[in-house]
């Protein structure tokens, strides 16, 4: 399947639970001004599939694919967190393992309409091509998974937990493909790097903001199902 260009960040990492939404969010908030459509894309079967990171069976009972969004920036969820960093809209694709192709033309419409997209997942690199991604990697953690495997090397940078990267702690993984590819340290705590920030508005290159587009106004808290399918 041939890829599909796209005004799209794409945010990936190598296992569950380092700090993508964090990146993420600190992105966002740190380029705001690119009134940022937040999207974040979960799979059956990779265990932690709902926004607020709590374990739960994240799989469409009826459905290839659900597509919501987030209304609630004061939430605890991670689309929530997307909304109170800064971004425009903040959206969440379950979809069944896969089967993410079929989500296509909704991803297509979405990426169609002119804004810029900042995604947060691996998988997505199947069906298109983002202007950059960035792969967020922790040496502490020993997991990685073989989607990130696949897509490491079409990654323009890397946001780094801790204090640098040890990739003698991932066995089988070629280090070389590391090389070349800047790195920036990102903590714990809260994930935010200027410096990554700057990075990503250099080579975005967009001298000036675009005009912020005007949010539509809806009640705190509530979720509206955008499409299914």
């Amino acid at each position: 399947m041939k890829r599909i260009a796209t005004k799209a960040v794409v945010i990936g990492g190598h296992s569950r639970n380092i700090g993508k939404t964090g990146v993420m969010a600190g992105l966002i908030r740190g380029l705001e001004e690119f009134a940022w459509t937040a999207l974040k894309i979960t799979q059956d079967g990779h265990g932690i599939s709902s926004p607020d990171s709590q374990t739960r069976g994240c799989a469409p009972n009826e459905s290839s694919f659900v597509l919501t969004e987030e209304r609630d920036p004061r939430g605890r969820g991670d689309t929530c967190r997307f909304l109170a960093a800064g971004a425009r809209r903040s959206l969440w694709l379950r979809v069944r393992r896969g089967q993410l192709a079929q989500a296509l033309p909704v991803l297509t419409h979405m990426l169609d309409r002119g804004g810029w997209v900042m995604i947060e997942s691996n998988s997505v690199l199947e069906l298109i091509e983002p202007r950059l991604c960035i792969m967020v990697l922790d040496s502490a953690q020993r997991d990685f998974k073989s989607s990130a495997r696949l897509f490491l090397q079409r990654a323009h940078a890397l946001a780094v937990v801790g204090p640098k990267l040890d990739a003698l702690k991932w066995p089988g993984l070629d280090a070389r493909v590391f090389e070349g590819k800047p790195q920036f340290t990102v903590s714990a705590e809260n994930y935010e790097s200027s410096q990554l920030c700057r990075f990503v508005r250099r080579q975005l290159r967009l001298p000036r903001a675009p005009r912020l587009a005007e949010a539509a106004s809806c009640a705190a808290g509530q979720k509206e199902h955008t499409w299914r399918h």
